[in-house]
């Protein structure tokens, strides 16, 4: 089993477009996967219309496999379950913070799951906390999706100045473009000096498209529905990438 976290300092940079698409494309390959909805706002469990799940103030969640498992939903395509996210999930550092281990709990509780799923991917909150450091503690990779700008391009120097400074392995890190637009002067400039800094960049890069946008109207992944785009197809190419990566391992 392997985890793959779609993670991002930054909001609003295609993370959760990724994890949805990623999903779809790897239940699509064959394999039994697992979306986790980490983000309270519920957006991945909204694009496969499942419901929010029950609210957890103890923080069952991180302790109890059974309890897990009750929360998990199938979704409308083969081999592709999700566990959807609810309000509750914000209050996941304040749970975390009075356990032990609280840096560990996320890793010990998912490598339960071993049996059931080949992949699991995590679709993950903007930000960097106790929950976060659960991530990077329990991921094989780190997904970041970094739209060629000047401050998509500082969040991401920051999260590696965050592991250097706090013993993570950056090796983990994968980040891909997102939302690149080819006739920008300023996004072509950017993806230039990014990859030739940070040769860790993917070589599958996703572009703006209108037809991701409308995956909150079609309520499904948008390899479903705009399959035939051959800019949508950048995710199954992306899923392909990640998973020779993956293998080596």
């Amino acid at each position: 089993m392997k985890i793959i976290a779609s993670y991002s300092i930054k909001g609003g940079v295609g993370k959760t477009a990724a994890s949805v698409n990623l999903a779809y494309a790897s239940a699509k390959a064959g394999n039994e996967t697992l979306l986790i909805d980490l983000d309270p706002q519920g957006a991945s469990s909204f694009y496969f219309r499942i419901s929010a799940g029950k609210k957890d103030k103890r923080g069952y969640f991180f302790t109890q496999k059974n309890r897990l498992l009750k929360q998990i939903r199938g979704s409308n395509y083969k081999g592709l379950d999700i566990l959807p996210a609810n309000l509750s999930f914000r209050n996941f550092d304040i749970m975390l913070n009075s356990m032990s281990k609280s840096k560990k709990r996320l890793k010990q509780i998912l490598s339960s799951l071993e049996k059931e799923y080949d992949l699991i991917i995590l679709d993950c909150p903007p930000s960097i906390n106790l929950l976060s450091e659960n991530v990077f503690n329990a991921a094989d990779m780190i997904l970041v999706p970094v739209i060629p700008t000047t401050l998509s391009e500082r969040t991401y120097e920051q999260l590696l100045k965050f592991f250097q400074n706090n013993g993570y392995k950056k090796k983990i890190i994968r980040p891909f473009f997102s939302m690149a637009q080819s006739k920008n002067k300023l996004h072509r400039q950017t993806i230039a000096n990014m990859e030739n800094r940070h040769p860790e960049f993917l070589k599958s890069i996703i572009s703006f498209l209108i037809e991701i946008e409308r995956m909150g109207v079609h309520r499904k992944p948008a390899l479903v529905y705009a399959s035939k785009k051959s800019h949508v197809q950048s995710y199954r190419t992306l899923f392909n990438e990640i998973v020779k990566i993956l293998d080596k391992k």
